[in-house]
């Protein structure tokens, strides 16, 4: 939904920046005249001399009682949501998932505690230098976003199917939670060529 959200905005925003800039360009080369067409006539920018926003433009509503309230509110407003916007941007790390206990209460599980589990057993795989693990997503329905660095041996197709077979499976059978989607990212470590005496 985000990712959607997001796309969305910034395809408007896009948009209106390249009308306004191939506007101002139109009217800063003259290309009207040199190519011989017509703009409309609420088009603001018809030659090289003319400016984005003129004098009356800027003064027109100065004196009247309603203007500073309104421009302010408009303002506040589009601040509050650009705020909330970059907010929602950040992913928060899961503090806490929830596993059934089969007794029909809900138990809390510790969310670092079960990232440090999955990163200690990642990093005791063959050819894993370091690993890094973050749960996302809800405590009823929790994903792991896994990035492993690994050293120029490993064998990544390996490394990954032992990643999923092991690690994650006893992760999730351990929380006692049905699936744990998952998404990793393998990285190798980078290392100084070495010399040959």
């Amino acid at each position: 939904m985000l990712k959607t959200v997001n796309r969305v905005l910034l395809g408007l925003l896009g948009l209106g920046l390249f009308a306004l800039g191939g506007g101002v360009l139109l009217g800063g080369l003259d290309l009207q005249r040199h190519w011989g067409f017509g703009m409309p006539g609420w088009w603001p920018f018809r030659g090289p001399d003319d400016v984005v926003l003129g004098t009356e433009g800027r003064t027109r509503w100065r004196e009247e009682g309603w203007w500073w309230p309104t421009a302010i509110a408009v303002l506040a407003v589009l601040l509050a949501l650009l705020l909330w916007w970059l907010l929602a941007q950040r992913r928060h790390r899961l503090a806490q998932v929830l596993v059934d206990s089969e007794d029909g209460a809900a138990t809390r599980l510790n969310g670092r505690t079960l990232e440090d589990v999955i990163k200690e057993e990642a990093q005791a795989l063959g050819g894993v230098s370091r690993a890094h693990v973050r749960l996302m997503g809800r405590r009823t329905a929790p994903t792991a976003r896994v990035r492993l660095l690994l050293e120029p041996h490993a064998d990544p197709a390996r490394t990954l199917g032992r990643l999923s077979g092991e690690t994650l499976a006893h992760a999730r059978d351990s929380a006692g939670l049905d699936r744990l989607p998952s998404k990793v990212r393998l990285q190798e470590v980078r290392h100084r060529a070495q010399r040959a005496a």
